[in-house]
């Protein structure tokens, strides 16, 4: 047999492998953000497991223009108050303190998004230590809040991010 031939099944799989990504694909989650009382911030975010991470696109308006705004996850997936005060504290199972991604942090603490000149921001981000569906830092019926100020990623044990804007669940989709 010519070893080309006996080769070609490794090399097409291999081939078709690598074209499905470098991560496998999981559990995915969704949260549509509402605002809060007196509030116009609304929104989409869409997480997905690749692998160990989680990847996050989020879709929000009503923004102040050309600002930064803190998000979190927070503990209770609960938005009935209003204004947003019913999700609890930040997200926090390992007891870290408050921070950016690349040190210490709240399995909660995700980047800042940033508003355009019309109050919009598109982002796109990974998170580490966190999961969808199993674990301690599972973020399935968690809260997210959207917030009116840019986080500090200082002050603790919140961000210093101001009033909460926008509250959603993040659910299984």
């Amino acid at each position: 047999m010519n070893i080309r031939l006996a080769l070609a099944p490794f090399v097409l799989v291999s081939t078709l492998s690598a074209c499905t990504g470098m991560s496998p694909r999981g559990p995915q989650g969704m949260a549509t953000l509402d605002p809060t009382s007196g509030n116009t911030a609304s929104g989409t975010v869409r997480f997905e497991q690749r692998g160990d991470d989680v990847q996050v696109t989020a879709q929000v308006s009503g923004l102040k223009p050309n600002q930064e705004h803190g998000f979190h996850a927070h503990e209770k997936g609960d938005c009935s108050s209003g204004d947003g005060m019913s999700t609890g504290g930040h997200f926090n199972p390992s007891g870290k303190p408050h921070g950016t991604q690349d040190g210490d942090h709240h399995a909660g603490d995700l980047p800042a998004l940033k508003a355009d000149a019309s109050g919009r921001a598109t982002a796109t981000f990974v998170l580490h230590g966190v999961s969808l569906g199993s674990g301690p830092a599972d973020l399935l019926g968690r809260g997210l809040i959207v917030h009116a100020a840019p986080d500090d990623y200082k002050t603790q044990p919140t961000g210093n991010s101001g009033a909460r804007i926008a509250c959603g669940v993040i659910r299984p989709a």
